[in-house]
């Protein structure tokens, strides 16, 4: 091969790429090498097949350029090998061929070889066709790198996705232990929403009249089989009418309107489900009255100031209503027979122009030091 003559001036500015060179001839590989090395190439060398196939493996270079005839491993034997590595079976392979052409070409397409330069070698030729092949590979490199990176990305997504699902169902189980509303509150991050605070509420307390009588006679399995089926017909309501739950305590439940979310007329919606309750109930009654037992739903209804938050230590919290409106819903539950639904003063002024009450009287309360003004909610209007 006779060297030409290029000036610094043609080396291209973006051609930091290895280039492996293999010829068993020392002056050919030289002066390929040192022709590439001026147009701005990393170039490696190997006099043999056996060492440049040594050389991919250990790090496959951008480019191979191999001649044909080599004692031992030939240039077809070494693209073979080269194809058949994972890491190198997408490197770009030139074959330099001399004999003849046509047949040496398509055992060298057989083999893999990407592209042929005949000898004496064209240099400007070759350095073209070098070009092409690189730019090419440079393409492919970066079509896997970014099906790498969305691989890649696709793993975190799924991860990420899975912890979003974890996420959901931890939360979801925490609508188990708390009111819908409270537990919306805490995901959605408002947990200064629960901090002690005094609000007007609407109380609701709900107990079953001859119950303690029930526990005494029924056995274990038919108490937990009426609390279970009262619990989810009241608690399918009071979700419906947005009243928040503050908690079970056997058979008398606890809850409250206008906190920690605010409604709209937080009376009527407690006297409107207090009415649904009742109706919910009578099939309930109406089932456990035919196995001889006889159970009922009294319901007291509070209103006014309260204060609310969260109560309790680290590992057990609970949202809390305290003050005397819920003490007051309580006191009247107690004083309302199965069917019954008691009111106190100010629930009645709230509701008067959606509900239907009568007058109970003066009431002594346990824990009041003055009589209160009771009315039994009868329906509502029209």
């Amino acid at each position: 091969m006779n060297p030409p003559s290029f000036s610094s001036a043609q080396v291209p500015a973006d051609s930091a790429s290895r280039i492996l060179v293999v010829d068993d001839q020392r002056a050919n590989v030289e002066i390929m090498a040192e022709l590439l090395r001026t147009r701005g190439y990393a170039v490696e060398s190997a006099s043999s097949g056996e060492e440049a196939f040594e050389r991919v493996r250990a790090a496959p270079p951008d480019l191979v350029i191999t001649d044909i005839i080599m004692t031992g491993m030939s240039g077809f034997d070494l693209c073979r090998r080269i194809r058949a590595e994972r890491a190198s079976a997408m490197t770009p392979v030139v074959l330099v061929t001399s004999l003849d052409p046509l047949q040496e070409r398509i055992t060298g397409i057989e083999a893999g070889a990407d592209d042929f330069i005949s000898k004496p070698v064209n240099w400007p030729e070759l350095f073209a066709r070098v070009r092409a092949l690189l730019r090419t590979k440079g393409l492919q490199d970066e079509v896997r790198r970014q099906a790498e990176q969305l691989r890649e990305w696709n793993l975190r997504l799924e991860e990420r996705v899975q912890e979003q699902v974890s996420s959901i169902e931890r939360l979801g189980r925490l609508k188990q232990f708390f009111s819908p509303q409270v537990a919306d509150t805490i995901i959605a991050g408002g947990e200064d929403m629960l901090a002690p605070h005094r609000r007007d509420v609407t109380a609701v307390f709900l107990d079953l009249r001859g119950f303690t009588a029930f526990t005494d006679r029924a056995n274990p399995e038919e108490v937990m089989d009426l609390l279970r089926s009262y619990h989810a017909a009241m608690g399918r309501i009071v979700g419906r009418y947005s009243g928040t739950i503050e908690h079970f305590a056997g058979d008398g439940v606890m809850i409250f309107f206008n906190d920690p979310l605010p409604i709209e007329h937080p009376g009527e919606q407690a006297v409107r489900m207090a009415l649904e309750l009742q109706t919910a109930f009578e099939p309930i009654a109406a089932a456990w009255r035919e196995r001889g037992q006889e159970v009922g739903l009294g319901i007291g209804i509070a209103h006014g100031e309260a204060t609310l938050g969260l109560i309790g230590f680290e590992e057990r919290w609970e949202y809390a209503i305290i003050g005397n409106v819920p003490n007051l819903a309580a006191r009247l539950c107690g004083e309302a027979r199965g069917g019954e639904i008691m009111i106190d003063g100010q629930t009645q002024m709230e509701v008067e122009r959606v509900a239907k009450t009568e007058g109970v009287g003066l009431l002594n309360l346990r824990g009041f030091q003055r009589p209160i003004a009771a009315f039994r909610l009868i329906g509502l209007h029209g």
